[in-house]
């Protein structure tokens, strides 16, 4: 006899009772596969009206955007994260469940935009089969048509609409095509629950999905079943809901393993007889796909590699002898734009305004060649497919290493920067594998690290041709990344031994087709990557110089009125030139400054580094992030030295050490690089590192980790070469 609780929980409402915050602004939200076209869907209904956040209590990214539909009628647009089931593997999966499941989630949509790959209809109709079952009003968005009539794919629209019982929209995403009929659609709310149901629990699951359904008062039989699939993840829950959960599915013995094979096998033929009625193939590929050939070489055991590396290589050379020209126009015109305001005015504000905001600024300007490139090459790589082939070929390497195949999206994200890559690792789903990606995925050279790097290598690497064709600062600039990603793999190593963790993961991913990059698309992402740079770390860097000229240019008490009144008795006794004494007065001034009182005090433990407290000051401005560095570097030097020398690179190579020769050896410089390229200096990657793993052991373990090897090998460089 069948039991059932004595109250019903009263906790949700069918969509069609639930109160709308704004009856006119209908709220929708855009669900497919990956490669499914959902992105390009979102940017062409949202453009510019996009913004990002996180989904309520959880770090997963939330784009929502609005849409316009035609006339004064608008629509909120949320987009999901890609999934190809409602059965959640990673953290960003989850977010789809926490958000269909519970209808009186803030969030909740009016109705569901399903895109699918018309040329992959059979794999994507498991995802709008689950929605449908769920009661979802939907929206077929009949993605890649042009792909599907290629391959002789010929689909009857009218048929697969009356089958489904709810609109179907062919297009192509990324051109816009049938955009516009998608947004008539949507402004006059055609959406409707599906009518086909492709597969319904019975039998035995009745019993306990009939108990869940009453107890939590819901609507849908298939919704109570997820309930009782997921109950332990979804967040909206309460402890005793689990409780009784958990209770229940113990008394029925319920399997969610078996019962979701069992589930999967019933859609596929539910499908499979659909497609039969709608699609017809009238052109069979006798030949081998290009794309097929394409793969066997750039997947290739050993020409995949050596074909990426020579990608890489690509890549370093053009950011140097591609960008050598706009970087010097930008870096001389700062120059002459500050020697043009020294020669015209004076006074202390004018020195702020040259010494502190112009240097500061200077230090973020002048990359902005380079930062251009890197985005521009990864945008080109993402829009081809061919970072897919890259992911799917570096999983072999990183096995060994205990990553998986999905480690290497955020280590390659990590090139560029390190708080977003440390993010995509959430898509990850085992524990283990993705604690060790969020650890080691800072070793990665960032783009932070080019202004670094390029000022250091350039100041000590000759601009020189290696075989005549490889220029050797390209050469040296690709070996520290590839130093960089080496830690990183060696690092996970280690810790693999430590955590001792033995979960089996495994790697599946489909590869998009080939497509040319939209350029359109390159370019909207290199203008936002150097916005964001210029605005978020451009703010830090002027920020710290104008608050480093304040502390360089000041002392405490009247010593540095002392210190200079001993270099012009100095300097009247040996009869100095004029420049040298003011060189000399400037550098007494800055080493008896608060910076330099400061400098002096942190000396002791970065000399044996072959660092000295200028240095010294630039390190610690440097944790804020780590492209500060040639900020700091310029505003010290341009206080301690002459201001007509010009650009960030010439102060650097006028600086003399103790007994007059060049401060930055190749040496000094090499320590100085090697430092960066293993340093924890960003806070903001400490903070993310935070609020992925709820916990402070891990940020705190990569701050001492990654700054004790930093400082042991710097110093083993100085040691042993110095």
């Amino acid at each position: 006899m069948q039991e059932t609780p004595t109250a019903p929980r009263p906790t949700t409402l069918p969509p069609s009772n639930r109160p709308a915050a704004d009856p006119h602004l209908p709220r929708l939200a855009l669900i497919g596969n990956p490669n499914s076209g959902k992105t390009s869907l979102f940017n062409q209904l949202t453009g510019l009206n996009q913004k990002v956040g996180n989904f309520p209590g959880v770090t997963v990214d939330r784009k929502t955007g609005m849409a316009q539909l035609g006339g004064q009628r608008r629509a909120e647009i949320i987009d999901l994260p890609g999934t190809y089931s409602l059965y959640p593997k990673s953290l960003d999966e989850q977010v789809i469940a926490d958000l269909l499941y519970n209808p009186d989630a803030a969030d909740y949509p009016d109705f569901v935009v399903v895109t699918v790959d018309a040329s992959n209809l059979r794999r994507s109709l498991l995802l709008f089969s689950q929605l449908a079952d769920l009661g979802l009003p939907a929206i077929l968005a009949l993605n890649m048509t042009d792909l599907a009539a290629e391959r002789g794919i010929q689909i009857d629209l009218p048929a697969l609409e009356r089958e489904l019982g709810v609109p179907v929209v062919p297009m192509n995403a990324r051109k816009g095509v049938g955009v516009a009929a998608l947004r008539i659609v949507m402004a006059e709310r055609l959406a409707a629950p599906p009518a086909l149901r492709f597969w319904e629990p019975e039998g035995d699951l009745l019993p306990l999905v009939r108990q869940i359904r009453y107890y939590f008062n819901l609507h849908n039989d298939y919704l109570a079943l997820h309930y009782a699939h997921q109950f332990r993840g979804l967040r909206f829950l309460s402890d005793d809901d689990r409780a009784y959960l958990l209770e229940l599915t113990e008394k029925y013995k319920f399997d969610s393993t078996a019962r979701q094979a069992e589930e999967t096998i019933g859609r596929y033929a539910r499908i499979n007889e659909l497609l039969l009625e709608v699609v017809t193939v009238t052109r069979t590929e006798q030949r081998e796909p290009a794309s097929n050939k394409i793969d066997k070489v750039l997947t290739h055991r050993v020409f995949g590699y050596l074909i990426f590396l020579g990608i890489l290589f690509l890549l370093f050379q053009a950011i140097f002898a591609w960008a050598q020209y706009p970087m010097d126009l930008i870096d001389q015109g700062v120059a002459n734009f500050n020697e043009l305001l020294q020669n015209n005015f004076s006074g202390p504000l004018v020195r702020l305004l040259t010494e502190g905001v112009i240097a500061g600024l200077g230090g973020v300007l002048i990359f902005i060649p380079q930062i251009a490139l890197l985005f521009a090459f990864l945008a080109v790589l993402e829009e081809t497919g061919y970072m897919a082939r890259v992911t799917f070929l570096m999983d072999k390497l990183m096995r060994p290493f205990g990553l998986s195949g999905k480690s290497v999206v955020p280590l390659i994200s990590g090139l560029a920067c390190a708080v977003p890559a440390i993010m995509g690792a959430r898509t990850i789903e085992s524990w283990k594998d993705r604690m060790l990606t969020i650890f080691v995925t800072p070793l990665m050279s960032c783009s932070a690290r080019i202004p670094v790097y390029t000022v250091l290598v350039a100041l000590v690497v000759p601009d020189e041709s290696w075989l005549g064709i490889f220029n050797m600062r390209g050469l040296v600039l690709m070996g520290l990344y590839l130093l960089g990603l080496v830690s990183a793999l060696v690092s996970a190593f280690a810790l693999k031994k430590i955590l001792k963790a033995r979960e089996r993961s495994y790697f599946i991913m489909e590869f998009p087709v080939y497509r040319w990059p939209r350029w359109k698309n390159v370019g909207l992402t290199i203008v936002e990557k150097v916005k964001a740079f210029i605005f978020q770390a451009g703010k830090v860097i002027v920020a710290i110089s104008v608050l480093l000229w304040v502390l360089a240019s000041y002392g405490p008490g009247n010593r540095q009125a002392q210190a200079e009144a001993q270099v012009q008795q100095q300097a009247a006794a040996q009869r100095w030139p004029a420049a040298e004494t003011e060189r000399q007065v400037a550098s007494a001034r800055l080493e008896t400054s608060y910076a330099g009182t400061f400098g002096h005090v942190i000396e002791p433990v970065i000399r044996p580094l072959g660092f000295d407290w200028k240095v010294g000051i630039a390190l610690l401005t440097s944790f804020a992030a780590r492209e500060v560095f040639v900020g700091t570097m310029s505003t010290i030097y341009s206080v301690g030295q002459d201001a007509d020398l010009g650009t960030v690179q010439q102060k650097l190579a006028n600086e003399k050490d103790i007994n007059g020769q060049p401060f930055f050896t190749p040496v000094r410089a090499l320590s100085l690089l090697v430092f960066y390229v293993f340093a924890m200096q960003c806070m903001s990657t400490l903070a993310v590192t935070y609020r992925e793993t709820k916990s402070w052991r891990w940020p705190l373990g990569q701050l001492v980790y990654m700054t004790g090897l930093a400082y042991a090998a710097s110093l083993l460089v100085w040691q042993v070469w110095g």
